[in-house]
């Protein structure tokens, strides 16, 4: 339920904020919901993936006190936390909140590392999505990077969104294409993540993640030769929910 209790339905919501701002641009929706009395209380959500620094940028210039969380499953890219070293440096971002499971957890849950190799929705819900929601708890809205281009489950993001019955989803980016992502990251000069220049163009876990070639899909190196399109923080059998490790054991 929403923090205080002064919010209307969630959907309500979400229709109010998709009109009062369907014109606007990545920033503008940014610094409003960041104030809007109809979001509440934020957090940006941020993997420090291929295309992270985009969005970590446009907070460092609107917001930068605003709460940042890293979800570190502990089967990340070396490459992947020595950039968010940098970003969280080099873009002056104060309030950065790494999360992981904790070491009795795995303990109980994961004791040989090897759960993705059986249940890949297992081992996504118990080291991404059962943190993040315990860690979403304290806030009304998160801010996510989602792009309409990226794969078919995300054609028809729009700049807000419904996650469950109480918590907003904000999209800045929502309506950018690739081209949009690299005039800025160029313009701004930004550093780039360093597994892209090596063929990874959607960055996750390493165990779960493989280079693209020429021609596929952005995201065809997540979860290769599988089903599985999304970690579960978004979409479960195309509905924005999320499972707890049980639900998906």
């Amino acid at each position: 339920m929403p923090l205080d209790g002064r919010f209307g339905p969630v959907e309500t919501r979400v229709a109010g904020l998709n009109a009062r701002y369907k014109y606007h641009g990545a920033t503008a929706v940014l610094e409003h919901a960041l104030r809007d009395r109809d979001v509440g209380r934020v957090a940006l959500v941020s993997s420090f993936g291929a295309e992270s620094v985009v969005l970590l940028h446009l907070l460092s210039v609107v917001s930068p006190h605003t709460p940042v969380l890293f979800i570190d499953t502990q089967m990340l890219f070396p490459e992947t936390l020595a950039y968010q070293k940098t970003l969280a440096e080099k873009l002056y971002l104060t309030e950065i909140r790494t999360l992981s499971v904790t070491p009795d957890q795995i303990l109980a849950q994961d004791p040989q590392g090897n759960l993705h190799k059986s249940n890949t929705d297992a081992c996504c819900a118990f080291r991404k999505t059962a943190v993040l929601e315990s860690a979403l708890s304290g806030f009304d809205a998160w801010i996510t990077g989602r792009k309409r281009y990226q794969s078919g489950t995300r054609a028809d993001v729009e700049f807000f969104e419904a996650d469950g019955d109480a918590r907003l989803k904000i999209n800045p980016l929502a309506h950018w294409s690739p081209e949009d992502l690299q005039d800025y990251i160029i313009n701004n000069r930004l550093p780039r993540h360093p597994l892209v220049a090596q063929g990874y163009p959607s960055i996750g876990c390493a165990p779960c993640t493989s280079p693209v070639k020429q021609g596929e899909d952005p995201r065809a190196g997540r979860w290769r030769n599988t089903t599985k399109t999304e970690c579960g923080i978004h979409f479960i059998n195309g509905k924005m929910v999320r499972k707890s490790a049980k639900d998906a054991a």
